[in-house]
């Protein structure tokens, strides 16, 4: 049974948003404030984590458990449900390394969708990682599926579920450019356009910071994103 940690400090939200998890199958805990749920999260993680941005008193609460959290685990799956659904917090949440940032006006079997989605593709790199699978090289990149690890220049990035099979979706088939509707089918994601976007952002900026002359996802305005191998990175 999958195990969800949500954290809202809105007692009769966190409450109805427990009952309708518990509904589909899911074990869930509730914390009202980041310092409760960092103790309980730090001695043992959950399956996911639903975080509100605002927590009590802490007006950015959310988006400071989420970076504890990350130190805790660069992989473990973190969505965002609040009612601050402003393009600002929506690519701050992101960056901090969020795999999905929603509005709490999304509807609850919408909510129920996205959360399914997201735990499809960890039981997908599971049962991919039971067999031994091939490196993929492309140039300086190399992704190894079995651990789920992407490295650049033999020096490995930190990413998150959803950043990994972005990454690999578009280098699987260099040069040919995906639709942001065919990277979340591949990546097996539900998300918006502006989502998407922003996880490329954020990928963008994990290579900058290893290899500043970074160039290898290209944006084709109007169409999508392609993974290019530039000369420098080899072939």
């Amino acid at each position: 049974m999958k195990r969800i940690a949500i954290i809202e400090d809105n007692q009769a939200i966190r409450e109805n948003y427990q009952d309708l998890m518990i509904r589909h199958g899911y074990q869930v805990d509730g914390f009202e404030d980041r310092e409760q749920a960092l103790q309980a999260l730090q001695q043992k993680l959950p399956d996911l984590a639903i975080i509100d941005v605002g927590l009590g008193h802490e007006y950015d609460g959310g988006f400071l458990l989420c970076q504890q959290l990350r130190q805790l685990s660069a992989t473990l799956p973190i969505i965002f449900l609040t009612a601050r659904d402003n393009d600002f917090d929506t690519i701050s949440g992101l960056r901090l390394g969020a795999d999905d940032y929603l509005s709490k006006e999304i509807g609850l079997e919408h909510l129920m969708v996205r959360i399914s989605a997201l735990f499809r593709r960890i039981d997908l790199s599971q049962s991919e990682s039971s067999t031994p699978q091939p490196v993929l090289n492309r140039g300086a990149l190399m992704i190894d599926n079995d651990k789920m690890q992407v490295s650049w220049k033999n020096t490995q990035l930190e990413v998150t579920i959803t950043e990994f099979w972005i990454i690999h979706a578009l280098a699987n088939k260099p040069s040919m450019v995906k639709s942001r509707q065919q990277l979340m089918n591949d990546a097996n994601m539900l998300v918006d356009d502006n989502t998407i976007t922003s996880h490329i952002k954020r990928i963008r900026k994990k290579f900058l910071h290893i290899d500043p002359n970074f160039d290898e996802i290209k944006a084709i305005y109007g169409m999508g994103y392609r993974w290019d191998i530039s000369t420098e990175s080899g072939k």
